[in-house]
């Protein structure tokens, strides 16, 4: 079997598919949309038997269907302004008078903000937090973002001295004495830390 004669087998199956889709399809549009019929469809013969059928408009005279408007049921849609609903127009009466969360988070907002306003009316005016700035605050703020940077070179500096110092003591002084030493170099460290706090 060639590959053409499998093509041309396959396009013939799809033709007669689509006739045959194209034949319920117009089934479907002819067909009445009762809702027992559809709740209960009846057993169907072969679509060859389907294409015979009338429209059921043909065999029914127009007086027995109701006329009626087209219903619309959709959750979204609002059919007095022919548009999706976007939300409430109102709030809910409920909603209006319960305490919800967000009720509750303003009342005390506002409770606090007028219990620090009767505060600041009832404290007096306190002259020591008035003080007026140092004359050198503004030279201490400049160097600030200098002397950041030269902190980290000064601790490494002054834990190379606290080492060499250390092992100097410990080449003079014999084994015994090396605790001792040690603990002479954390006093050291702990004391220019506080002379370095005591310039500030």
């Amino acid at each position: 079997m060639s590959a053409q004669t499998r093509l041309n087998k396959l396009n013939a199956a799809t033709d007669a598919r689509k006739a045959r889709l194209a034949a319920l399809k117009s089934l479907k549009r002819k067909a009445p949309s009762d809702s027992t019929s559809a709740a209960h469809p009846e057993p169907s013969s072969p679509p060859t038997a389907l294409t015979n059928l009338q429209p059921p408009s043909a065999t029914t005279p127009p007086e027995d269907q109701p006329s009626t408007a087209p219903y619309l049921s959709g959750r979204n849609y609002d059919p007095a302004t022919r548009a999706p609903k976007l939300g409430f127009d109102t709030l809910p009466a409920h909603l209006e008078t319960a305490a919800t969360l967000e009720k509750r988070a303003h009342d005390l907002h506002i409770a606090v903000r007028s219990e620090q306003a009767k505060e600041r009316a009832d404290e007096p005016l306190d002259l020591f937090k008035l003080q007026p700035k140092r004359p050198n605050w503004d030279l201490k703020r400049d160097l600030r973002e200098k002397y950041q940077g030269l902190e980290a070179e000064t601790e490494r500096a002054i834990a190379r001295l606290v080492r060499e110092r250390v092992e100097g003591g410990k080449k003079a002084v014999g084994e015994g004495e090396r605790e001792e030493v040690g603990m002479e170099g954390v006093a050291l460290v702990e004391a220019m830390h506080r002379r370095e706090r005591e310039g500030e």
